[in-house]
């Protein structure tokens, strides 16, 4: 049986997502890369708004693209019902500046019937390790439609 959410992935494979259902995900601008069930890789621009004052990525920039990329790897599961996130633990290794790209992997740890653990990493071109992240996303009362 296919899964229809991974097809949806997989048909934008390689265009800028500007019209998906999260209004800050549209706004981040990333590109799929790659998309299977229980993981998915989008790739991001470092735009100038999304800087600190010294120039480097903000904190907050990295935590919302590791937040977004591991809600469409929950949501890749296809699950009966939404999960929403219980926590976000992101280590910052290395800085990014403008005009760097970057790549968001997020990947299942471990999906039991009421918790999803999901772990993501940001990297470079050159493969630089950026910073990782893990989350626990938890089964809602919300079924999909």
């Amino acid at each position: 049986m296919s899964n229809p959410i991974v097809e949806i992935f997989t048909e934008r494979i390689g265009k800028v997502t500007e019209d998906g259902p999260s209004p800050v995900g549209n706004w981040l601008a990333g590109t799929v890369r790659e998309a299977k069930e229980g993981e998915i890789t989008i790739r991001f621009t470092v735009r100038q708004e999304m800087t600190n004052p010294v120039g480097i990525i903000h904190g907050g920039i990295v935590s919302l693209m590791c937040d977004e990329v591991i809600g469409m790897t929950c949501f890749s599961l296809y699950n009966e019902y939404h999960f929403t996130s219980i926590n976000l633990t992101v280590d910052f290794l290395s800085a990014a500046r403008e005009g760097d790209v970057l790549d968001v992997c997020a990947k299942v740890v471990r999906k039991g019937r009421t918790i999803i653990n999901i772990e993501c990493t940001i990297t470079n071109e050159s493969g630089k390790l950026i910073a990782k992240a893990q989350q626990n996303m938890v089964r809602t009362h919300i079924q999909l439609r």
